[in-house]
């Protein structure tokens, strides 16, 4: 393997390949998430011709590995092939050269992004060339990056501020991967090893045939549980690395202010537990925006957050040495609601405890076990935008003002309507809004 680092240069606008590429984002920010990977393969086949696009992300707790393949003629990449190359490829400076994919050799272009902090490490995107030896111009380059960060940026966002039903949602099909995962790795290893058993007696007599069985046997039960690590490593955090990748993100936060930050890990003997990624994902963004909102008070000049794991749970505290007054209904009005719901989604709750002249505690709890199937949200169907159209909706705007407000078209706004009220099982934009005021 010969790596090749590109160092990027500004693109030239006028360059087609470039401009249809770039022209193409506004589609990638619109589309379903399923769609995401097909649309980037378009986006970026005028500047990379291609056979096979794969991914590689750990914002999806339950689709971290994808794969989408522009022609029949390409490879069978498989979750180890990007593993091996995730070491060589630095973020934000695009990679090409030679690698084995599915067990033959490929010329590749991979880029890597920053733009997901919250992701368990940079995604990773890996494109398999059409044509072997071809080398990609920086401007090109710089490009198909760009649409990277674009993408996993976008991904960081949805993720951060996931609606409860979604976030639900995810989490249940998360856990019901996990458990059929177990289920197959299981009955596979028994398989094996009964396998092992009957090749390991001394009825059979061809000696040399029962050493090759055993080999084949034995390297295949090995393969099955490196498949099984791997796909726990994609999908959860150990509990100090998960806190690590906190301290790490608030620090920027208080840099240019007096306040200091005091961080309590969790204890050894906890520190290896693993964390599902969303857990781990939840509590970072919850005490993001608590310490923002401690911090933004008179008077405080230390914060203090601590992490523990108790009976299956994991407690995070943020506590100030502040006057005492942020309450409920003031955290509210600074963004927590959206936190608190989340929360409720993974069957979590928030406790803020406040004693004027003494400071303010908030408590996060989270449950670690898996997530019971997710609770009937009727909103959960809806689109970003649609559930967008249905908040105008609920403030009584109509299709002109919401148009403006969204920068879409009328015709836009009729088609968001109408999928609305056959998804929620409604027939007037009253019912509608009625249906989300009862949810909030």
């Amino acid at each position: 393997m010969e790596p090749r680092t590109i160092r990027s240069t500004p693109a030239d606008a006028a360059s087609a390949p470039i401009a249809f590429a770039l022209g193409r984002a506004a589609e990638l920010v619109r589309s379903p998430m399923d769609r995401i990977l097909p649309l980037l393969c378009e986006a970026v086949a005028p500047l990379v011709a291609h056979t096979v696009a794969a991914e590689l992300s750990g914002q999806c707790a339950h689709s971290p590995f994808k794969v989408h393949a522009v022609t029949g003629a390409g490879p069978r990449v498989g979750v180890s092939d990007l593993q091996a190359l995730g070491p060589l490829v630095e973020p934000g400076r695009p990679w090409q050269g030679t690698a084995m994919v599915g067990g033959e050799e490929h010329t590749v272009v991979a880029v890597a992004s920053e733009a997901a902090p919250m992701a368990v490490r940079p995604p990773l995107l890996v494109l398999v060339r059409a044509s072997p030896g071809e080398v990609l111009a920086p401007a090109d380059a710089r490009t198909v990056q760009d649409l990277w960060d674009l993408v996993t940026g976008h991904r960081a966002r949805i993720a951060i501020e996931a609606v409860p039903g979604a976030l639900a949602q995810s989490r249940s099909t998360a856990a019901e991967r996990a458990r059929v995962i177990a289920e197959l790795g299981e009955a596979h290893e028994a398989t094996l090893l009964a396998l092992l058993g009957v090749l390991r007696g001394k009825g059979l007599e061809d000696r040399d045939a029962r050493a090759r069985a055993v080999d084949i046997a034995g390297s295949a039960l090995v393969a099955l549980r490196a498949v099984a690590d791997r796909d726990q490593e994609l999908t959860r955090e150990p509990a100090a690395e998960a806190f690590t990748r906190l301290t790490e993100s608030l620090t920027p936060l208080t840099r240019h202010c007096e306040v200091r930050l005091e961080f309590s890990p969790p204890e050894a003997e906890t520190a290896e537990v693993s964390l599902p990624a969303e857990i781990a994902h939840l509590a970072r963004a919850a005490v993001r925006t608590l310490v923002l909102a401690m911090a933004g008070q008179q008077g405080v000049r230390r914060i203090h957050v601590r992490w523990r794991l108790d009976h299956r749970q994991l407690v995070v505290s943020v506590r100030d040495d502040g006057p005492g007054e942020l309450g409920h209904a003031t955290l509210g009005t600074l963004g927590t609601h959206q936190v608190s719901e989340r929360l409720a989604a993974l069957g979590g709750v928030l406790a803020v405890d406040a004693l004027p002249g003494w400071g303010t505690t908030a408590t996060v709890t989270l449950p670690l076990d898996t997530a019971p199937a997710p609770r009937v949200d009727p909103l959960a169907a809806l689109h970003p935008r649609e559930a967008e159209v249905l908040g105008h909706l609920a403030q009584g705007h109509r299709n002109r003002t919401i148009a403006q407000e969204l920068h879409i078209s009328e015709s836009t706004v009729k088609f968001h309507v109408a999928n609305i009220l056959a998804k929620l099982g409604v027939s007037s934009r009253g019912e509608a809004a009625a249906v989300l005021h009862a949810v909030a």
